[in-house]
């Protein structure tokens, strides 16, 4: 045995070499190619640093920068009945479910919470487009009637992130009744005369889009946001015409009325604010951590402050 070889070569070589660097310290951009540094990214709300893209960014990450000093308590949502259809493909619908809890750690595709953003208490609904791709199932339809219940309960707005590719197909009719579910608790909103505002994200596709998607009091997306029902390239197929550049991109919808406002992801809490308290006839959110002032408060006059 060359315990030259053996013992003091791969020591000297252990010391020397460089050290390896973790993986998720760096993300690159899709986009413009910039390697950006994980704390860097994550501060400023997964937009690239470089060239503004709006990468994905997760539904708890999104709750804790939406809600003041991240506070905000789950709204229970009714638990559908499991696999009502038995559906097997190349796996069986309990199957995948599992696996996306496992992989997500979340109970399904939407997160109903409720708490208070810039002091205006609200009832938030996010599409978690990580677990199964947030389709539209029994159990989003139960979260959207939930939120919109809770939401009238408290006399409070209700605010909507939508990301999906459409209806579960596991579920079948099923998954898509919840189009006319979900309008008909839209409508119990704005029956109740409370705002209703959604916020489109990069995806939202199918029938999230012909249903509750598109039934805003004022309909927000993030910037180049994919929004559309059915796909470019079958829209090409069936009209035989090659469709414009930026065809069901954010900015093209605005452009084309189907939106009110594109605003960066950065951004868009303070416009929130803004346009639940119009819409609820409140007066303007104070800014810092000071309570707002008490219009009739009398001041102790100085001479008595002195004896």
């Amino acid at each position: 045995m060359n315990w030259i070889t053996n013992y003091v070569r791969p020591k000297i070589n252990s010391l020397f070499s460089r050290r390896e660097v973790p993986e998720n310290l760096w993300q690159k951009c899709d986009e413009c190619g910039t390697m950006l540094f994980h704390r860097e990214l994550s501060d400023n709300l997964y937009v690239c640093t470089n060239c503004d893209h709006h990468m994905a960014i997760g539904a708890r990450n999104r709750l804790d920068a939406l809600f003041d000093g991240g506070i905000y308590v789950e709204v229970a949502v009714p638990e559908p009945v499991a696999d009502p259809l038995h559906f097997k493909d190349q796996k069986k619908y309990t199957d995948r479910i599992k696996d996306a809890r496992k992989k997500t750690g979340e109970r399904e595709a939407m997160l109903v919470v409720e708490g208070e953003v810039g002091r205006t208490q609200a009832v938030v609904a996010v599409q978690d487009f990580t677990f199964m791709g947030g389709s539209m199932s029994m159990y989003v339809g139960n979260a959207i009637i939930a939120a919109a219940e809770r939401a009238i309960e408290l006399k409070c707005p209700m605010i909507l992130f939508s990301a999906a590719g459409g209806a579960r197909m596991q579920e079948g009719i099923l998954g898509l009744m919840q189009m006319p579910r979900t309008t008909i608790a839209v409508q119990m909103l704005k029956e109740a005369g409370l705002p209703y505002i959604v916020v489109l994200t990069h995806p939202t596709t199918g029938g999230v889009t012909a249903s509750y998607a598109m039934l805003g009091d004022v309909q927000i997306a993030e910037p180049n946001a994919l929004i559309g029902f059915a796909g470019a390239r079958v829209i090409e197929q069936t009209i035989g015409e090659k469709l414009p550049e930026g065809f069901q991109r954010a900015e093209y919808l605005l452009d084309h009325g189907m939106l009110d406002r594109v605003t960066k992801r950065t951004e868009l809490k303070d416009e929130l604010i803004t346009i639940m308290r119009l819409l609820m006839k409140q007066p303007p959110a104070v800014r810092g951590d000071l309570p707002p002032p008490t219009p009739d408060l009398e001041l102790p006059d100085i001479e008595d402050a002195k004896a």
